[in-house]
């Protein structure tokens, strides 16, 4: 074999072995990037009840609750107040109350367009682990088949 034909297998091989190499790790950093920015799909970061009328809401699916109180501010169709007030309780994660509180309009709650609120929770001395952020309306009828709920899986530290 001449000496330019050496020259040229060479060259084959590197420019293979650069291929290789180059969409080897290529790949790997696409799946790096995925599971970076795509979080596993978790059933229990899903909000339960009439999820659709909350049109905004500063605490997250997820959250983690500090110990202390917490203001928040959130914006519902209307529907869901009795004299500008809403009820706000927080659940264990059977579903069984910890702290019940509410909270109130701070736009016109008489109307069936969105109605923004606002309140605090204090959660000292609340057992810490998954729980719910419950919003129910103020139904007061007291009639079961008027309540609405909606609740938002947290975890209090």
């Amino acid at each position: 074999m001449t000496k330019i034909g050496k020259i040229f297998i060479w060259v084959i091989v590197l420019v293979a072995v650069v291929l290789v190499v180059y969409f080897l790790g290529r790949d790997v950093k696409k799946e790096e990037v995925i599971d970076k920015t795509l979080p596993a799909y978790n059933y229990e970061n899903q909000i339960l009840g009439k999820a659709e009328d909350l049109l905004s809401f500063t605490i997250l699916p997820g959250a983690k609750m500090p110990n202390g109180i917490l203001s928040y501010r959130g914006s519902i169709k209307g529907g869901w107040f009795f004299e500008g007030n809403i009820l706000i309780n927080i659940l264990d994660q059977n579903k069984v109350p910890l702290l019940q509180s509410n909270a109130v309009a701070t736009s016109d709650w008489m109307t069936a367009e969105a109605v923004d609120f606002e309140g605090n929770v204090d959660f000292t001395n609340l057992p810490k682990g998954p729980a719910y952020f419950e919003i129910h309306n103020d139904n007061a009828s007291g009639e079961p088949e008027f309540d609405k709920f909606i609740q938002i899986p947290i975890v209090i530290e």
